[in-house]
């Protein structure tokens, strides 16, 4: 295992890293909360870049994979405002940072998407309101706010609690 981690964090990895202010250890934790965000792969750098974006900025990561892992609720379909209570540091609403270790075992697909996130203004993603399990991304509060409340109504449409 230790022979194929040095392989695969070559030096062009180690690089591109090093561009986004990441150590391996750092992009492993981050692409475990990519890899539990979004089951579609090609969304997955436009998450990476958002989180990457956030750190960067000094903003909380406000990540649901994080406060469904910080809970132990692995089956909860919706992370409602008394989750974000939860005192972890796994929890990033609560926490600014990357939380101390990854919230799974992250996909190579995952970390390649945070090696090679993708480099644009978003802050924000909240899912898309059509099942899909894409998301929507925004540059502003206002605009996030907007598509929060859409999928929010589809969540309740929908009976899902």
């Amino acid at each position: 295992m230790n022979k194929e981690n040095t392989r695969f964090w070559n030096e062009d990895r180690k690089e591109k890293l090093k561009k986004h202010g990441l150590t391996p250890t750092e992009a492993y934790i981050l692409a475990s909360i990519v890899e539990k965000e979004s089951n579609f792969e090609p969304e997955r750098p436009a998450i990476a870049g958002v989180y990457i974006n956030r750190l960067k900025q000094g903003m909380k990561l406000q990540a649901d994979p994080t406060v469904v892992f910080a809970t132990g609720l692995f089956d909860l379909r919706r992370v409602l405002y008394s989750h974000l209570e939860t005192d972890s540091p796994y929890n990033t609403y609560r926490y600014g940072g990357l939380p101390p270790g990854p919230i799974c075992m992250p996909s190579i697909s995952s970390l390649e998407a945070v090696i090679n996130a993708e480099d644009h203004n978003y802050l924000f993603f909240c899912a898309k309101p059509d099942n899909s399990g894409q998301h929507a991304f925004a540059a502003t509060l206002a605009e996030h706010n907007k598509n929060a409340a859409a999928f929010s109504r589809w969540l309740n449409e929908n009976k899902i609690r």
